[in-house]
């Protein structure tokens, strides 16, 4: 049993939206450069992997690739191929563009199901016919094998309404019986189909897919340039505030543009709390104000995640201070108190820090208190200081 989402009130959302071109993609162009020659001259491979950081554009990358390959009316620029953004097939396509959005509509038609049917219901997105989403089919957040026999079942039937069925796996953690099921597709696949395999690891492809596919790594935008993607794209940021995300995100363009620096620095304030607490090992009243606001449930993981990731940042940017490497630091904003903290670091306890921040995650699979656990962290490294 399968669970699609598609696009209600299609008409209407078509006002709302905005036509794109190869040309708002930021960054990778000489990757995109490629893709569009290989257009051009219809050698466009049947799959192709690409690869890289959380936030690079691989997604958004991919549906303009299946725009490009259905468009009606086909534009050029550069000299290059390139779709029109506003035929029935682009904006269709289109509507697939907030992957978050539509996933959380598709849990959520699968959670009004009956219990015995939910089992059975395994996730897409589709609001194209002839193009499919697989993206990871939760609690697991991996492609199971009933996503791929869907795919099977559908790729060898000529497209209805396009010149090309495109399917686009968001994720490259497979179950074993389903990357085995998609070689199969990959060993005989049909003329008028192509497959996207988008992954932050292509390692946790199998061999055997990743001979099959061309593969290509869609690499990190440099600060400056990053920095004046922020100024158009979020002008109600300060410099130092655009300066520190262009580091935060590690040239990663969606990742930037969608950042929530709001949450980051409330989470950096509780992270050099527990920071301080554990250096200068003073009255602990204020350690356990941050840390029982870390609750549990769906929303206390996130900010649990978040305050983690916060955490080794600020690790990583005490170590460049400590080695004199201070351009290297992306909280670049308050380099001063990170220096004084640094006084009362050494490389020892940063690595002690790391250690046990490594232990707090793995309570958190084991589903440990957080607030306990973020206690711990920050008296356990006491000692070592």
């Amino acid at each position: 049993m399968c669970l699609y989402v598609s696009v209600v009130d299609f008409d209407l959302s078509l006002q709302l939206f905005v036509p794109m071109s190869f040309s708002d993609f930021h960054g990778n162009s000489e990757i995109v450069h490629r893709l569009r020659d290989m257009l051009a001259r219809k050698r466009f491979p049947h799959a192709v992997i690409l690869s890289g950081a959380r936030g690079a554009g691989k997604y958004t990358l991919a549906l303009m690739l299946a725009q490009a390959l259905n468009c009606l009316t086909p534009t050029e620029s550069d000299g290059l191929p390139d779709f029109c953004g506003r035929c029935s097939n682009c904006r269709r396509i289109a509507q697939s563009a907030d992957l978050d959005a539509r996933c959380a509509e598709a849990v959520e038609a699968r959670e009004a199901l009956r219990e015995t049917d939910k089992k059975e219901t395994r996730l897409f997105v589709q609001t194209h016919p002839d193009v499919l989403i697989i993206p990871p089919d939760p609690p697991q957040m991996m492609i199971k094998v009933d996503q791929v026999r869907r795919v099977i079942e559908s790729i060898y039937y000529r497209p209805s309404e396009a010149r090309e069925r495109v399917y686009i796996f968001t994720d490259s953690a497979f179950m074993r019986e389903a990357a085995n099921s998609l070689l199969k597709v990959l060993e005989e696949p049909p003329e008028f189909a192509t497959i996207f395999l988008l992954s932050e690891n292509p390692g946790e492809l199998l061999p055997t897919i990743r001979s099959r596919c061309m593969s290509l790594s869609l690499g990190a935008v440099p600060v400056d340039e990053l920095d004046r993607y922020l100024a158009k794209q979020r002008p109600e940021w300060k410099a130092a505030q655009r300066s520190l995300v262009a580091r935060l995100c590690e040239g990663a363009a969606g990742r930037a543009r969608n950042f929530d620096l709001a949450a980051y620095v409330a989470a950096r304030t509780d992270a050099l709390a527990l920071l301080h607490s554990a250096l200068l090992g003073r009255e602990h009243s204020e350690l356990f104000k941050v840390t029982e606001s870390y609750r549990s449930g769906a929303e206390g993981r996130e900010k649990t995640e978040q305050l983690l990731r916060t955490l080794y940042s600020l690790l990583r940017d005490l170590m460049f201070v400590k080695s004199g490497a201070t351009e290297m630091i992306c909280n670049t904003d308050i380099q001063s108190q990170l220096a004084k903290v640094a006084e009362k670091a050494d490389f020892e306890w940063i690595v002690a820090a790391s250690n046990r921040l490594g232990e707090v995650e793995r309570g958190m699979r084991r589903n440990l208190l957080r607030s306990l656990s973020l206690d711990d962290f920050s008296l356990g490294l006491e000692k070592v200081s």
